[in-house]
């Protein structure tokens, strides 16, 4: 986001009640406030546009009390709030399409803004892995990065271990208060002291299933590259690996054994054109051309114009009920389809989002719910 500026208090609640409001994520915040220009309008307007999209009921919006409720604990937990669109919100987050609302804080602030590097890998990892991330995160930060991980067992661990002297910051999947795994409180609180610890979920969220690929966007988003240090298939490592190459970054990745499965993923990902990493200077050697510069921001396919007089709004509506599937499309290839300008598309499917009845996925993706 550009013209960043601190939101006054009025703006924050709202900025908080939107971002918390059912149905809305980042990609129809965004749309919200690209929209409207001001979270208090979009609060006025959403409930009309989810009647639209064809919502079954009203759309719940948290109370201006509820919003200060929580605002006023994570102030008691020695935390704070940042919106997307404020100074001291991670540049790297902030170029990101969308950018996380708001993100929840605990420990210092100076941290977020200076140059990361994440590593992730295997939760149930070797002697040798657990041994190499600490070593790799603690060269990483006496070269003047601060390694980003998930706070994880086995090799996030490691890596925050590694770099609690030098700076690390701790992505996790909950809410900011909520600590998982329980066996990472010590560590949790050397981080929060030491380093920050950051959340895009509200205060006491457990850290379901689903909650860890929003965590894992966070984690690559934060970053100039990721390390990947032991990593089966399917993992969520390689999610990590994967929302680092959609955003732009470096993908680094640690050689094992082809005997390990463990070392099936991060040797994949070497095949496929990811950094050989033996050391520290494996990383600094690809980072150092673009550390002090500008995050590279992800630019979307321009989306040619219609050819002929569009639809009315009905059968617009229609025609892109009609293209949507229970696969997920790219939003560009709908709008190729539909043959209709590319406003209206996103302004229908923003209307169907705040319903309910779609779902993004990475990539730009939509489909039905």
């Amino acid at each position: 986001m550009t013209n960043r500026r601190t939101l006054t208090e009025s703006e924050r609640l709202a900025w908080l009640r939107l971002a918390r409001t059912e149905s809305i994520g980042p990609s129809s915040f965004a749309g919200l406030i690209a929209r409207f220009g001001d979270a208090r309008e979009a609060l006025k307007e959403a409930p009309r546009l989810a009647r639209r999209g064809g919502a079954a009921g009203e759309l719940r919006i948290p109370s201006e009390a509820d919003a200060r409720a929580e605002l006023n604990a994570l102030t008691e937990l020695g935390g704070r709030l940042i919106a997307s669109i404020e100074p001291e919100f991670p540049t790297g987050l902030a170029v990101l399409d969308p950018p996380p609302p708001i993100v929840s804080v605990l420990g210092r602030l100076d941290v977020l803004q200076r140059e990361m590097v994440a590593i992730v890998g295997a939760r149930n990892a070797s002697a040798l892995g657990i041994k190499f991330a600490t070593q790799l995160a603690r060269d990483l930060g006496e070269a003047g990065l601060v390694v980003a991980s998930g706070l994880a067992r086995g090799i996030d661990h490691a890596a925050h271990t590694g770099a609690l002297e030098s700076g690390t910051v701790a992505v996790v999947a909950g809410g900011i208060d909520v600590i998982y795994p329980p066996e990472n409180a010590g560590l949790y609180a050397k981080i929060a002291k030491q380093g920050a610890v950051i959340a895009e979920l509200p205060l006491h969220t457990a850290p379901l299933a689903r909650h860890f690929p929003r965590r894992n966007r966070l984690i690559s988003g934060l970053a100039r590259g990721v390390v990947v240090v032991e990593a089966a298939e399917r993992s969520g490592s390689l999610i990590t690996a994967s929302y680092a190459l959609e955003q732009g970054r470096e993908v680094f990745a640690v050689p094992g054994s082809p005997l390990d499965p463990r070392a099936r993923g991060s040797n994949r990902l070497i095949r496929e054109g990811a950094t050989l990493t033996e050391t520290a200077e494996d990383v600094l050697a690809a980072l150092r051309p673009m550390l002090g510069n500008a995050f590279r921001e992800t630019v979307m396919p321009a989306v040619p114009a219609p050819a002929s007089e569009p639809p009315s709004a009905d059968a617009m509506r229609a025609l892109v009920e009609e293209k949507l599937g229970p696969a997920p499309v790219e939003i560009d290839e709908l709008v190729r389809q539909c043959g209709v300008p590319a406003a209206d598309v996103l302004t229908i499917l923003l209307e169907l989002e705040l319903a309910g009845r779609v779902q993004r996925h990475p990539g730009n993706r939509i489909a039905w719910r």
